[in-house]
């Protein structure tokens, strides 16, 4: 209900999503997967293929009996991911830990608005959390068969087909298949030392996390043979500037950016303006410089910018200048504090950007409806997050080392990102969902190799 509301009133659109839907349309239509329209369409591999072939798929089925809202049709299966994806994760809680701790991730999962709302949104958010919580699902299963002493082979493709998912449908995804790799390989040691020794169990380790990562990187063959026989480059997910070979990359401005953003209102009012729209200095924090000569100089810069509106080499290069003097000047703000503190802003702050709120949420005079949703989500989205650190803390997660390693591993790579933006933390939830449930249930149990009872209404 909760998602059909969202559905009904439809949320914010995405430059993204104009993307994706490009992408799709012309390998549909013109057999090219690339950019552009008519005759001018030229190959691209900045977008992973994951969800331009859904979109694809879906105008082919639905577009001519329904022409100006095919669209709904992928909304409706994301709605159903999401759901299935919370009966996953109730299914793992119910195989580690108990009924009631099933009940709990379930209603979690359900009720978690985030989630909910961008199962209608056509962006890669919504399955690329499902394909987290079925690579969750898969690989508990697979280490309660390795607990018994058995090999649930099933169980290991699955999750590989939960991580060629994630990667298929963002670069970030391959997070998910290292951490299922080293989560399934030391816990099956650990599971069969005592049985086997330690030579043979790690060879066992190593026997069932091949079959594991075989499945997830073989459908990224294709993508990968094709980047290089159409770009001659080894890419076998998405270039980080999002640009294509032979496209100027504006390496300076990115590292000029890393000195200094750490929150969402940097990335909506800076960085999505470069390169299109003038840069407002009232929107430059004091952080952006150090000192005097610093000021005059960023301020140059940004003038300069605004005449054209456009980033030359030039002026690249000297964005680049004023980079490199900052980190010198300051190597432990730009390598350890910046990253902990976007993360951080990206982990914590309301989600505003998928409920139609201002981005200065806080100002009450301006908006005091919107600043109490704000306060209102932002509560919600903090419940989730300390209730799952303290069960962490406490050591009640199961399979906790590889659930804790996979959000280690996207807080550190978010840590690098020169525009914040929350919905990037957002398959960071499955995890939460398992974790808050263990914390709120308080008991454990031993895993089992057997189906749950909730296992054949998922099948």
């Amino acid at each position: 209900m909760l998602r059909l509301l969202f559905l009904w009133f439809p949320r914010p659109t995405d430059d993204d999503t104009l993307d994706y839907l490009q992408l799709g349309h012309n390998l549909l239509h013109h057999g090219i997967y690339g950019v552009g329209s008519g005759n001018d369409i030229s190959a691209s591999l900045f977008r992973l293929p994951g969800y331009p072939l859904i979109l694809a798929a879906f105008e082919q089925l639905f577009a001519r009996s329904w022409p100006r809202a095919w669209i709904n049709s992928v909304l409706i299966v994301q709605v159903c991911a999401d759901v299935t994806g919370g009966l996953l994760l109730a299914a793992f809680a119910r195989r580690y830990l108990s009924d009631r701790a099933a009940e709990i991730t379930l209603a979690l999962a359900m009720l978690c608005p985030f989630t909910a709302a961008y199962s209608g949104i056509a962006l890669t958010e919504c399955l690329s959390v499902f394909a987290v919580a079925l690579g969750i699902y898969a690989a508990g299963r697979a280490l309660a068969a390795e607990k018994a002493g058995e090999r649930d082979t099933a169980a290991l493709v699955w999750a590989g087909c939960a991580s060629a998912l994630a990667m298929l449908l963002r670069p970030d995804g391959a997070l998910l298949c290292i951490a299922l790799a080293a989560g399934i390989f030391s816990y099956s040691v650990r599971y069969r030392v005592s049985a086997l020794g330690w030579r043979r169990a790690i060879r066992h380790g190593l026997g069932i996390a091949s079959i594991y990562c075989f499945v997830a990187l073989l459908p990224l063959a294709p993508w990968t043979l094709r980047n290089w026989a159409q770009f001659h480059v080894f890419e076998p997910l998405a270039p980080r500037s999002i640009n294509d070979p032979g496209d100027p990359v504006n390496d300076g401005v990115h590292r000029w950016l890393l000195t200094w953003t750490a929150e969402f209102v940097n990335t909506a009012n800076v960085c999505w303006n470069l390169g299109s729209d003038p840069i407002d200095l009232a929107d430059l924090p004091p952080r952006v410089y150090d000192s005097p000569q610093q000021r005059e100089e960023t301020l140059r810069l940004i003038a300069d910018y605004n005449r054209t509106k456009n980033i030359s080499p030039e002026l690249d290069s000297r964005f680049a200048a004023l980079a490199a003097e900052r980190v010198r000047a300051h190597p432990l703000r730009y390598y350890l504090v910046l990253p902990l503190l976007r993360a951080t802003d990206m982990m914590l702050r309301p989600r505003t950007e998928a409920f139609y709120l201002d981005v200065f949420w806080w100002r009450w005079s301006e908006h005091p409806g919107q600043t109490a949703w704000a306060v209102l989500l932002g509560l919600i989205n903090l419940g989730y997050v300390a209730i799952a650190a303290w069960a962490f803390l406490r050591g009640r997660v199961p399979l906790g080392w590889m659930l804790g390693g996979y959000l280690l591993l996207r807080c550190a790579l978010l840590g690098t990102v020169e525009h914040p933006e929350p919905r990037y933390t957002l398959e960071c939830f499955p995890v939460f969902m398992v974790a808050a449930a263990a914390a709120l249930d308080g008991s454990t149990k031993r895993a089992v190799s057997h189906p749950t009872r909730l296992e054949p209404q998922i099948a």
